[in-house]
């Protein structure tokens, strides 16, 4: 067997994807990471930049929790008593205490009845909706939702999907009143914090509409909302985007571990029925091993430690540090999409100024994700920055005056 074959097949689909500018390219391996001191945040070093330390403006790690060392000192525990991985299903022998303390724990912190562990959010997300959709089910999707929400549509094959114009009530209100009648179940669908904007939707706008439609439906509104941006990251409690909006009563809620709690894995709360029915019939549940317990009791003390003083002082450096860096970019003159999240997008609208802008970062030792056309639509290019609460105001200045020096000199 020979895979000639296919490999001539594959090789111009690669080639064409690096064309169209769509290719991944080498991942940048980061080899160490040097911790805090001073006044510096943690700096990185990277495989084939020798000792040069880098700032990363291009993490999920919105706390800073992995890199804690209570976190640590937790993971490694756990490892020590129970071992690295599970060595089975939930269903047969790999469910462990680290596994359902965290659950209890996260169903505290969203105050709902119940919470269910994943693999990862994406992993969470394809699980859910094919077993939410029945034969009769219409799914009302937000235009700019993240990848992980469109390919469990394409899953679980809805009799129809609409697509609503971002952040649009109107839009919304609109596809509901054209399905009125027609399906027996719907389910509307968002981001919580969209990511590469760092906006976050109308949830409280979202909830009264499904309550004034939901008669429509013989089964019903289900909304579902992934927030794995917006949880850990915004918020005084860190609750993400039902506490901004002061909405709770999203029926099921979708985050991960591996963004703010600097951990590993994802996980959806919700009713006791719900999650019941989801441990009974979710593929990706049922065939997969879950996370290990050291991410488990890793997330869990992370969760302790933003339950407490030390937590919400993280929190409050964290926005001061998203609203420090905003008003640096814009009295610099950058375009920047407004927020409070700290997915921080400097708008450029060109794909060359895009790639040229992320080298001269890169060159002076700031790493940063650079979004161009045909990723985002032509006219949208930017560049993503993400601020994190182990980043202090010297590192900020430092990559304020990379910006100012490029701006002065293009």
């Amino acid at each position: 067997m020979s895979l000639t074959k296919i490999e001539k097949v594959l090789s111009p689909m690669l080639n064409e994807l690096a064309t169209k500018g769509l290719s991944k390219g080498r991942e940048t391996v980061v080899t160490n990471i040097i911790r805090p001191r001073g006044e510096k945040g943690p700096r990185y070093l990277i495989e084939g930049y020798g000792d040069k330390e880098f700032i990363r403006m291009n993490s999920n790690s919105y706390l800073g929790m992995s890199i804690r060392e209570d976190v640590i000192d937790a993971a490694e525990k756990a490892t020590r008593e129970l071992g690295v991985g599970p060595g089975a299903v939930r269903f047969i022998s790999g469910t462990y205490k680290p596994h359902v303390e965290l659950e209890r724990i996260l169903a505290q912190f969203h105050k709902r009845e119940a919470a269910m562990l994943f693999s990862s959010a994406y992993a969470t997300m394809m699980a859910l909706i094919p077993v939410l959709v029945s034969s009769d089910t219409v799914v009302i999707s937000d235009e700019l939702n993240h990848n992980c929400i469109i390919n469990a549509v394409r899953l679980a094959r809805p009799k129809d999907k609409k697509v609503y114009k971002h952040n649009d009530m109107k839009a919304l209100e609109s596809v509901l009143k054209d399905c009125d009648g027609i399906f027996n179940r719907c389910i509307v669908i968002t981001d919580g914090v969209f990511s590469m904007r760092g906006d976050y939707a109308p949830l409280q706008d979202i909830v009264q509409l499904a309550f004034r439609y939901e008669c429509e439906f013989e089964e019903g509104i289900l909304t579902v909302v992934d927030d794995s941006h917006g949880v850990g990251a915004i918020g005084a409690m860190g609750r993400g985007t039902t506490e901004v909006t002061q909405e709770n009563k999203i029926d099921i809620l979708v985050a991960t571990l591996g963004k703010a709690f600097g951990s590993n894995g994802g996980y959806l709360v919700s009713d006791a029925v719900i999650i019941h029915y989801l441990k009974e019939t979710a593929p990706f549940y049922i065939y997969s091993n879950p996370i290990s317990v050291a991410d488990a009791s890793a997330a869990i003390k992370a969760l302790q430690i933003l339950d407490t003083n030390a937590g919400k002082g993280i929190l409050k450096h964290l926005h001061e540090m998203v609203a420090y860096f905003r008003k640096g970019l814009t009295d610099l003159g950058y375009e920047v999409i407004p927020g409070i999240h700290p997915v921080v997008p400097l708008m450029l609208r060109d794909t060359q100024i895009t790639v040229d802008l992320v080298n001269h970062l890169k060159s002076n030792s700031i790493l940063a994700t650079g979004l161009s056309y045909p990723v985002v639509p032509r006219g949208s290019e930017e560049i993503r920055f993400q601020v994190c609460a182990d980043h202090t105001k010297y590192d900020l200045d430092c990559v304020l005056k990379v910006l100012q020096k490029y701006r002065k000199s293009s």
